[in-house]
Formats: structure tokens, sequence, C-alpha cells
């Protein structure tokens, strides 16, 4: 059994290293388009201090690793989200040994998605996991199937997500749940579908930094991946964050910003509304509607990366005013 592990793991790195190999060969542009190159790789060594208690490991705009969080405090260090599978969970447990005080280790990642939750299982097992319980759901209802996706990506992906599961959670909590880290204080929020129907925020008081997962992006199209998820109920969560009036958010991917990439996207749902509005008013067939709205957002926002989940978001918005 011992050996069989041991292969695996010297498969790994040399899949790893092939990946390194490309990217100096083919450069960093090349490299994010490429299946076979480094997209899947937390980094090492670039981890930056964006306030008294908060840290970042950017994801460098790096396809398939999240912007990672480490929150400190005087007997507790928490991890938002763990990247894809053990060689990222472990790149990031070596990154927070470098800023931690204190013993005790909490992790919570911001949705279901391998690339957010995956790493978890990697973590020591004395580490405490927090789980929103709608989290819960899309990893039990949807887990297996997503992450036998996700292998097929690429062989480094396949590789990466060798023989990983979903980690159990430690503590289940239903919208809220409150975590002191020793003179740190951290918000756990799980406030509706929107993304997923277990998308978790985390907000860390005092130092008013936001990590909104994939709730609130930079200049990027918001990406309506669940069936469930409404145009109104994401405009209710954005409104109740905007109420925290947080300094600094970090989303999962993509670039931080402050207060107004909250206005950004609230300004952009509404526009959708206002549009699904107008034009299903008329005597249009839904496709052309569709093809109407979609158009006109893109316009009135261009330079946004993703629009190809515009389409999307303006189904959702036409299903909502019907």
């Amino acid at each position: 059994m011992h050996s069989i592990w041991i292969k695996r793991l010297v498969l790994v790195g040399i899949v790893v290293l092939l990946a390194y190999r490309t990217a100096g060969e083919f450069g960093a542009a090349g490299i994010q388009n490429s299946t076979a190159g480094l997209e899947a790789l937390v980094k090492n060594g670039i981890t930056e201090k964006i306030s008294d208690h908060v840290y970042l490991i950017p994801d460098q705009d790096t396809r398939l690793v999240p912007n990672v969080g480490i929150v400190v405090g005087s007997t507790g260090t928490l991890v938002i989200d763990t990247g894809l599978g053990p060689v990222n969970a472990n790149t990031i447990l070596r990154e927070v040994e470098k800023v931690s005080v204190g013993r005790d280790l909490y992790v919570v990642s911001t949705h279901y998605h391998p690339e957010h939750a995956s790493g978890e299982a990697a973590f020591p097992a004395g580490a405490k996991v927090f789980r929103a319980k709608a989290q819960q759901q899309d990893i039990d209802e949807l887990g297996l199937d997503t992450l036998v996706r996700f292998r097929s990506f690429s062989p480094l992906v396949r590789e990466l997500l060798a023989f990983v599961r979903y980690r159990n959670a430690d503590v289940i909590f239903e919208s809220e749940h409150s975590l002191d880290l020793g003179g740190v204080h951290v918000r756990l929020l799980a406030l509706g579908t929107t993304h997923t129907r277990g998308d978790t925020m985390v907000f860390v008081e005092g130092d008013e930094v936001l990590f909104a997962g994939d709730v609130v992006m930079n200049q990027r199209f918001l990406v309506f991946s669940s069936p469930e998820a409404k145009v109104q109920t994401w405009l209710n969560v954005l409104g109740r964050v905007k109420n925290l009036q947080p300094r600094f958010i970090v989303p999962s991917h993509g670039a931080s910003g402050d207060g107004r990439l909250i206005d950004q996207q609230i300004f952009y749902l509404k526009t959708i509304t206002d549009l699904a509005n107008q034009y299903t008013a008329t005597a249009n067939s839904v496709e052309q509607v569709l093809s109407q709205i979609t158009s006109e957002v893109k316009r009135l926002h261009r330079g946004w990366s993703g629009e190809r989940w515009v389409e999307g978001a303006v189904r959702a918005a036409m299903d909502e005013v019907r």
C-alpha cells in the first residue's frame, strides 16, 4: 500500500515539474491558456499582508487557483480556501507556518468547487473545518460528480485530485458562525444561494476585510452556476454585505478591491433586471430578448471578463420577471 502511494506522489511531482518546465519555455501568457500548464498550482512565497491580521496568497489570475486567505490571531489561525488537493494544501500550510502564532488551526471554504475545498482533506487531523449547511448539501449531492468533471480538465488536475474526497466538517452552521482567533473576531456568512447554494463569505471584524468568494467579483461577470440562483436573492445578499462596510474585498478569483466592488455588481444585476422588465413586455421571442439584453449588458460593461456567463444571469432575470 505504501509503495502505491509513493508511486502516486512521484507521478504528481513529475507532472508538476513538467508544468514548470512548460512555463519556462512558453511564458506566463501561454501557460494561462494551456491545459498542460501551471493553471492549478498555488504559488510559493508570494504571501502578502493586507491588514493587521490578514494575509493573502493571491491567485495572480491563474486558472483553477483561488485567492487564499490566512487570518491570524493570538490563539488560532483561519485558512480560507485550500486549493486543488494535497499538493496545493501543503503549499498553503507552509505559508501558514510562516505567519501563524497560535496553535489552533481552522479551515473554511467559500464554496464546494474543488479548487476551493478539495485541499481540506490534506490539512492536519487537528484542524477544525467549518462548513455552511447549504455547502454540505452541495457536497453531498454534487461533490462526487464535480470531482470527476474536474479530473477531466488536464493530466495535471487529474493527478492533483487523485484519490481526493471531501473532508468531513467539524462544525456545520446554518447561516452565520462567529469565531474568535484570540483577539481577532471573524464572522462566517452563508446568506443565500448565489454562485452556489452554499456560498460562504468571511468578514474579519476590526480589519474590515471581506473574503467574498464568487459572490463579489472585480470587473468579472457573476456566474449563476446553481439552477436555484436568483438575481433578487443575489441583490439581497450584496445589500447585506454592503452594510458591513468592508474596507478591503478579496474575491475568490482575480484582483482585490474596496467596497466599490459591491456597488459594481449591484449596478450590473439591477441593469439586467431593468432590461428584463423592459424587453419581456415586447412581442419579441424569448431568444430575441435574451440576445438583446445580453448584447446590451456586454456593451455597458465593456472590459469585464467572463462574458460567457452573462447569458446565465440574463436567463435568471427573465425567469423572475415573467
